[in-house]
Parts: structure tokens; C-alpha cells; sequence
């Protein structure tokens, strides 16, 4: 176990040293910092002083070398946009993207493995033919056509939600929520909603693909011969074999609900970390560009290692063939 957790510790610096070089070449090659801040008017003393000032008069693996003790300590310099700190920026939108993505994965686990177990339990009836054709159409549209829709019907035409920002939210210390009062439900459920579809039916079809895997596995045919209920045999066997790789699938897509949040957060003018990318790509700000790649590659990368620390504990397998390595 402790080999296992290492071999992961390394591959996750590995990953992020490597992001961390990606994001670091941004301000090496797409424009300049220093004619940014200072301007085209700017005398040759102002520009040697304020490289100076920030370092990019020494040689690249230094200057990358400062990068990295900087991004580690959570800084990535001064927005050239807004002139605040990047990190108080990232710090004020990251909750609202956090949460938009925790009630879209909700959503969609919710509604994802009901419907993707009556389905595989009820093979051929209407409404599995409806749950299908329905997990079809939110595979096949695209985010953005299923947010405008969604607007149109529920915003405009029958007024029920509104179509634009967060709602009322409440400070709890730094943090901004919200999910304590009414407008904030009020304002999330159209963007949840459309984040969550592509999910919802990515776990649906996925965990009726491995129902009717595991249905079809001996031990369920020996389960049947005991002379279990088909409800014993269905979830408590049959279910609980299923949810393994469903977690797996469903931790690596709460990353990619944080990471891919941009476009939905751009329909609905979501105050989160998508729409400050989104801003960020439009003027060029270089380090909000950097420090936004360096936070989602660190969620996925956390991500990935809890899920694989909760599949090695989950799957008995996993340990016994750690064991017969050894």
C-alpha cells in the first residue's frame, strides 16, 4: 500500500512539474509582461528596470526555477487585466465554480445510476427506450445549445428561473456560498442542469453497460441458484460490483466538471473560474492563463489519486494481486 501511494506521489509531481513548465512558457511566448504594464509609450530605463524588477533578465531555467517556488506557495503574480493579485482573483471565483460542479455531479449520480440500473433491469419496455433516447440527445448536443435552450424555455418563455449570475450568497470567512439561501438555488439550478446532462448520461449508459455485465457473470448465476430475490441478487450483489468503475469514471468527471465548466459558465454569465479564463484568453492576461492550468491540472491530479487510493481499497482483487506480486 505505502509502494502504491509513492509510485502515485511521484507520477502526480511529475505531472505538475510538467504543467507548471507548460504554463511558465506562456509568459516566454505570447507577448510581453512588461509592454502589458508599462505600455507601447514606455522608455528603454522603464522597460531594463521593470524586467529587473520582475526577474526576466536572468537565464530561463532560473527564472523557471522562481516560477515553480512561487506557483507552489499558490502565487502567480499581478493580473495584467485587473492589476490585482491572481491569486485573490482565483480565490474569489473559485467557490462558485466548486459549487456549480458539486450539485451537477449530484444531479448526476442521482438520476445517472437509477436510471442507468432500470434500464439494464427492464431491457426492451417504453421507458427504457425513452431513458436511451434521452441519454442520446445529451450526448449528442452540445453544452452550449442545451444552456440557450434551457434559457429560452425556463427563463424567457415561462419566467420560472432566472438566466444570468449567482444569486444572493453569504460569507462564511473567505468562502462565498450560495447554497444557504433561496436565490442561490434560485440562480443554479439552470447551470447545474446543463452541466450535469453530459454526465448524467455518460454514467447511465455506463453503469447499464456494466449491469448487464455482471448479470451475466457466474456468481450472480449461482446467487440465483441459492434461491435469492432477484431484489437481493439486483442490488445487493449485482449493484454493488457495478459502482466500482462508476466511481472511478465519476471522480475523473468531477475534475472534468470543474475543468470544462468555461463554456456553461459563459452562457449563463456564471461569476466562477470559467468565465475569468474566459476573460483572461480575451486580453491576453498571462498569468491568470497560467495560474487557471496549474489549479485544474492539480484538481485532476488529486482527483486521480484519491480515486485510485478508494479503488485499491474498494477492489479486493487490487490487493491480492499487490500480494501475489510481492
Amino acid at each position: 500500500m505505502i509502494a502504491f501511494v509513492l509510485r502515485r506521489l511521484i507520477q502526480a509531481v511529475i505531472v505538475m512539474v510538467t504543467v507548471a513548465f507548460i504554463a511558465f512558457l506562456l509568459f516566454q511566448y505570447v507577448g510581453d509582461p512588461v509592454v502589458f504594464l508599462l505600455g507601447q509609450d514606455a522608455t528603454p530605463e522603464q522597460i531594463r528596470e521593470l524586467r529587473e524588477g520582475l526577474g526576466l533578465d536572468k537565464p530561463f531555467f532560473v527564472q523557471f526555477w522562481h516560477f515553480l517556488a512561487n506557483a507552489a506557495q499558490g502565487e502567480f503574480g499581478l493580473s495584467l487585466r485587473q492589476g490585482s493579485k491572481v491569486s485573490r482573483l482565483i480565490g474569489e471565483r473559485f467557490p462558485a465554480t466548486l459549487e456549480l460542479a458539486l450539485v451537477a455531479a449530484v444531479l448526476a449520480l442521482v438520476i445517472g445510476i437509477p436510471m442507468g440500473v432500470y434500464t439494464a433491469l427492464r431491457r426492451g419496455t417504453f421507458m427504457s427506450q425513452v431513458f436511451m433516447t434521452v441519454s442520446l440527445l445529451g450526448v449528442s448536443l452540445p453544452t452550449f445549445l442545451i444552456g440557450i435552450l434551457l434559457i429560452l424555455v425556463f427563463a424567457v418563455i415561462l419566467g420560472w428561473f432566472p438566466s444570468f449570475g449567482r444569486g444572493e450568497t453569504v460569507q462564511l470567512g473567505w468562502w462565498s456560498t450560495g447554497l444557504l439561501t433561496l436565490k442561490g438555488w434560485h440562480h443554479i439550478v439552470l447551470p447545474a442542469i446543463t452541466l450535469a446532462i453530459f454526465q448524467l448520461t455518460l454514467i447511465m449508459r455506463l453503469v447499464r453497460a456494466e449491469m448487464l455485465e455482471v448479470l451475466r457473470t457466474d456468481y450472480i448465476k449461482f446467487a440465483r441458484a441459492r434461491g435469492l430475490s432477484n431484489r437481493a441478487i439486483h442490488f445487493g450483489h449485482a449493484l454493488k460490483n457495478t459502482l466500482v468503475p462508476v466511481m472511478t469514471i465519476t471522480g475523473l468527471q468531477l475534475g472534468g466538471l470543474i475543468a470544462f465548466a468555461i463554456i456553461t459558465e459563459s452562457v449563463f454569465q456564471w461569476p466562477g473560474m470559467g468565465l475569468l479564463f474566459i476573460q483572461a484568453v480575451t486580453f491576453a492576461d498571462i498569468p491568470v492563463m497560467a495560474a487557471y492550468l496549474c489549479l485544474i491540472a492539480l484538481i485532476f491530479v488529486v482527483i486521480n489519486l484519491v480515486v485510485d487510493l478508494l479503488y485499491f481499497v474498494v477492489d479486493p482483487r487490487l490487493r491480492v494481486g499487490k500480494a501475489g506480486g510481492h
